[in-house]
């Protein structure tokens, strides 16, 4: 029998659940490096300057990051349809810690920066969760942690992605234009029906879903949300038993979108949105009341609603704890909850637009309240004895 030949190390890498985290942790490392060099003028220069309608940056955060949007929307639909948030068993746990983790956080920063109104359009912020930093640490961990505690994150921070698509929706949509408004409606329903239909090729789908996404930018809507809006239009047949089947048009797209928006969309976003110039930055500019409410909400605030969520849930019976799982590795688990840096960046940009003084505060509170959740869930869950 012939030896199967072994996989290249270009190939382990690019399947291991660590590497998008890690390419994304490069690209903001690099974009750190370029805003504090001599290529800074060149690095903001390019990111301001126009292709068409829109500035490059404009492209990236409407345009590119729609697909990032279109895969939150499939992982969303496919986990609630037919996978680990399919009952309202397993959806008890995670969602209650979700809920949790997303209020304390942005109580935490409201209660910082109550004495500005603008600032406090900053709330949401600290709120998300970023699944490719977290599961790359977690992968680091290897069997220290269950896998129960994986799913669980993975659970917690698909729906903390839905709660932060329903506020970008809410809270940072800008003066309604009711054509477009309606335009994108009628494509939307003409997607649902391509689906009752049982029309299965995506090809219609992407067409129509392209020609949406141009009508939500026209709209004030923003316009990624009509990633997110294609998605729940795609095909799904429900395969009991058989979560992960890939036979159907959204794990088809799924699977195919995946590679592309954590190796490329993801780390572009994180290069030309981390990049922040240190050059005159002192002690009293960190600790301003926005990167500092950023940075606590995400490192305190985290811990302590995720936390305290899955601690009341388990002491009045309504959950369990996940299976082999120690309350430190589930702390540890909540502290890791605090990385989140693309949606958090993504929000802030939101808030405060983007090469505003403001914006800066925001990249500043987003990294430090990161980085801060990364090392100290890392050592936590590195020191938690391995459970048989």
């Amino acid at each position: 029998m012939t030896a199967s030949r072994p996989r290249s190390a270009l190939r382990t890498f690019m399947a291991s659940e660590a590497a998008g985290g890690f390419v994304l942790i490069g690209a903001a490392v690099l974009a750190l490096i370029v805003a504090n060099s001599p290529l800074a003028d060149s690095y903001f220069g390019v990111l301001k300057s126009y292709l068409g309608p829109l500035s490059v940056l404009h492209w990236i955060n409407d345009a590119l990051m729609a697909l990032f949007f279109l895969l939150v929307g499939l992982e969303i639909k496919r986990e609630v349809l037919d996978g680990q948030l399919s009952t309202w068993e397993r959806r008890a746990l995670p969602g209650a810690a979700a809920v949790a983790g997303m209020l304390v956080p942005a109580l935490i920063y409201v209660a910082i920066n109550s004495g500005d109104p603008t600032a406090l359009r900053g709330w949401a912020i600290p709120a998300a969760t970023d699944i490719a930093f977290a599961l790359g640490v977690l992968a680091l961990l290897g069997s220290r942690v269950p896998a129960s505690l994986k799913i669980f994150l993975t659970a917690v921070a698909v729906l903390d992605d839905l709660g932060a698509i329903v506020i970008i929706a809410l809270f940072y949509t800008s003066d309604l234009q009711l054509g477009p408004l309606i335009g994108a409606a009628g494509g939307l329903a003409f997607l649902y029906g391509l689906n009752r239909a049982g029309v299965r090729s995506l090809i219609p789908y992407l067409l129509v879903g392209a020609g949406v996404w141009v009508a939500v930018l026209l709209s004030g809507v923003h316009a990624t949300l009509a990633g997110v809006a294609v998605a729940l239009t795609i095909p799904l047949r429900p395969t009991p038993g058989r979560p992960e089947a890939t036979d159907s048009p959204l794990h088809t797209l799924e699977h195919g979108l995946a590679p592309w928006v954590a190796f490329a969309v993801v780390p572009i976003f994180g290069f030309a949105n981390a990049g922040v110039s240190f050059s005159g930055l002192g002690i009293e500019e960190a600790l301003a009341p926005v990167p500092l409410g950023i940075a606590l909400g995400l490192f305190l605030g985290k811990q302590l609603g995720i936390f305290g969520a899955v601690w009341a849930m388990v002491k009045f019976g309504a959950a369990q704890l996940p299976a082999d799982a120690s309350w430190r590795q589930v702390y540890g688990v909540a502290i890791l909850c605090g990385i989140g840096f693309t949606m958090s960046l993504f929000i802030g940009g939101l808030a405060f637009g983007e090469g505003t003084t403001r914006g800066d505060e925001v990249k500043i509170g987003v990294l430090a309240g990161s980085l801060l959740s990364a090392l100290a869930g890392y050592v936590l869950l590195s020191a938690s004895p391995r459970r048989r």
